[in-house]
């Protein structure tokens, strides 16, 4: 009997699938996880491997960092480690997040005071004493922001490490959403004698700001309505010869506020095609059902503007420029959840003020 029970009593833990069972789940344990980071005890054990994979059952991308932020109150940072896809689900998990009597939850990692950030890496330590920047400016690009950080101690036998250690300086000083959203190009360097003038990194946040407010106050209000563009279809053949049949905005294509939208979103979606790679006149519709039910929650008064298509080897690929990445995220993931195991759906977002990711286009139209 008692082998039996073994098995027939045994306790079936509830998976996690919302923000809710998580935060349900958490409160069961969090007496045992603060007691464990006071006391600086088995943390790998009793907290992080249990912890993290509960996250992963809810979101593939979720990391933390967590300690004692005073000697009475635990902080749990949850982040989504710069990948720009995870951030607003980062954002609503913590928003969800329970009072919980000495916890305190954050969503990504927070800036801190310059003065208490020293970073060790391997052999290697950041710190305001060692580090500064240059303001790369491009004439025809003027509203991008392109640093060259300058590491004193750069090395580039070591660059990746270094290159890691400036990015974890960076997210601490500024904070991660920051880091990720506001600086659109950033090179590692050593110190070398430039025309260019030498900033100590503790200037950088008064700097960021001062671009950031430059640029809003030149975007402000700025509005594309694609009732009356005009579309251009261009056709070209892949490597292997198949055929590649693309429909694109020439009227977006050409116009000159693409910094207001800075944010491109690619969705991706596989299906089965003919010989040619070529979608037949059903799977056609289905691909068209599922951009215009993209777009009707993405519309371009609120910032989601639809570049075009291309359709070619078994895949179509769907093109927005947006102001904002939030919904965007949210939206696709949601439909990707719809459509699994049905087909593939895809999509990644990242910040291109100048579209470059169109060039190729423009240069056939």
């Amino acid at each position: 009997m008692k082998f039996l029970d073994k098995y027939f009593n045994k306790k079936v833990e509830t998976p996690i699938r919302t923000n809710s069972d998580f935060w349900a789940w958490f409160k069961t344990k969090e007496k045992d996880f603060y007691q464990v980071l006071k006391e600086k005890g088995d943390i790998e054990n009793e907290f992080i491997n249990q912890l993290s994979p509960k996250l992963n059952q809810l979101r593939n991308g979720y990391l933390f960092l967590a300690g004692m932020s005073n000697d009475y109150m635990a902080e749990l940072v949850i982040t989504a480690d710069g990948v720009i896809e995870n951030i607003a689900f980062v954002e609503d998990l913590v928003n969800e997040a329970p009072h919980i009597p000495g916890w305190k939850f954050t969503a990504l990692k927070p800036a801190m005071d310059i003065k208490d950030i020293v970073i060790k890496m391997g052999d290697f330590e950041f710190s305001k004493e060692n580090m500064g920047f240059y303001a790369n400016e491009n004439p025809g690009y003027p509203d991008e922001i392109d640093l060259s950080v300058v590491y004193k101690n750069y090395k580039e036998e070591a660059k990746d490490l270094i290159t890691q250690g400036v990015f974890v300086f960076l997210d601490n000083y500024i904070g991660e959403l920051r880091t990720v959203t506001v600086i659109d190009a950033i090179e590692i360097v050593g110190y070398v004698k430039s025309d260019k003038e030498f900033i100590p990194i503790e200037k950088l946040n008064e700097y960021l700001k001062w671009r950031e407010r430059e640029f809003r106050e030149k975007y402000k209000g700025v509005r594309h309505n694609t009732d009356n563009d005009r579309y251009v279809t261009l056709t070209a053949e892949l490597k292997n010869g198949d055929p590649l049949l693309a429909i694109m905005n020439t009227e977006l294509l050409e116009w000159d506020a693409t910094a207001s939208h800075p944010w491109v979103m690619v969705i991706t979606i596989k299906y089965a095609g003919d010989a040619s790679g070529m979608p037949d006149d059903n799977t056609y519709q289905i691909l068209n059902a599922i951009e215009d039910e993209i777009m009707k929650e993405l519309k371009d008064f609120d910032g989601y503007l639809n570049i075009g298509r291309k359709t070619a080897g078994n895949e179509r690929e769907v093109y927005f420029a947006c102001r904002d990445f939030r919904k965007p995220s949210k939206l696709l993931y949601k439909i990707q959840q719809e459509h699994k195991g049905i087909r593939e759906i895809n999509f990644e977002i990242y910040k291109d003020k100048y579209w470059r990711t169109f060039n190729r286009f423009k240069q056939n139209i």
